[in-house]
């Protein structure tokens, strides 16, 4: 299947995980469906904005590099996020830059120095059919595209009326080892003990192998309750500090659960959510108010 000009991406090799992303499914969590989207949604509306595609155009989110792909006609695209090496038939490129593959042209993504999840744009979205609205997967439903693997050929939607306005842009380099996240206290900050409260907002966490485009589950100070028992389930939304009976936080992140019963101490700030999900495992995080 190919877009409605003939062009298309072949995966020839997806690293260690690739996914289509947009900008989330909206609407749906009173049946239980969560937003999912890109887990960097900053990175993630870079590469659109450098391709002059709608804001809400599906992408390729690719977790510590490893993707190859190749042209079927002429494609136009740009890799943000992770600042990964690139390579277009063998010879060097550059992140954060538009590049025109022509057809048969193979383009390939190094292992990042820093960061996580790099994000592959292309010139008129990634057109799989839409699920609910949006051609995000979700991989704690497994709702929406299929996951890439090799050999599947994914379709190039049509160009956008507006061309881009730049050609290359200058970005900070997102992840590093260590990150430090705003949060609120709360809704349940009630249910731990004033040295856990303290123990959060002044050790050091570390984000563990354990943890995917769900959450980062941290090890750390151990965050100790104040009360027993357990909560009826309630909401969850992305930036929740749940803290299970063992007392390490997990950070829920793009494809949380909707629901939850463990409480939740904290939330980060939605602004801050994109430097979370850059945080790749061994990442020291601070957590400040």
């Amino acid at each position: 299947m190919s877009g409605t000009d003939g062009s298309a991406l072949e995966v020839l090799a997806t690293g260690p995980m690739t996914t289509v992303q947009d900008a989330g499914r909206f609407g749906h969590a009173a049946l239980g469906v969560g937003r999912s989207g890109a887990a960097d949604p900053d990175s993630y509306a870079l590469a659109n904005r450098l391709l002059a595609n709608p804001p809400g155009a599906a992408a390729l989110e690719v977790t510590l590099g490893g993707l190859r792909v190749r042209a079927h006609g002429t494609v136009t695209v740009t890799v943000t996020g992770a600042r990964v090496p690139v390579r277009v038939d063998g010879g060097g490129a550059a992140a954060n830059e538009v590049l025109h593959l022509s057809d048969g042209a193979e383009l390939t993504l190094g292992v990042p120095d820093r960061g996580l999840r790099s994000y592959l744009g292309v010139r008129g979205g990634v057109d799989v059919p839409p699920v609910l609205g949006s051609r995000s997967t979700d991989v704690l439903a497994w709702l929406g595209p299929e996951v890439p693997v090799a050999g599947d050929v994914l379709p190039v939607g049509p160009a956008p009326a507006a061309f881009p306005n730049l050609d290359h842009v200058p970005v900070w380099p997102v992840g590093g080892d260590r990150v430090e996240l705003r949060v609120e206290l709360g809704p349940r900050e009630d249910w731990f003990t004033e040295r856990a409260r303290t123990a959060l907002l002044s050790g050091d966490y570390e984000v563990t192998p354990r943890s995917d485009r769900v959450g980062a589950r941290l090890t750390g100070p151990a965050l100790e309750r104040a009360r027993e028992g357990e909560l009826p389930s309630e909401g969850m939304v992305a930036g929740s500090l749940q803290v299970p009976p063992d007392g390490e936080p997990v950070l829920f992140l793009a494809d949380h659960p909707v629901t939850g019963g463990y409480p939740v101490i904290a939330v980060v700030r939605s602004a801050d959510l994109p430097r979370a999900a850059q945080a790749r495992p061994g990442t020291r995080i601070r957590f400040v108010l």
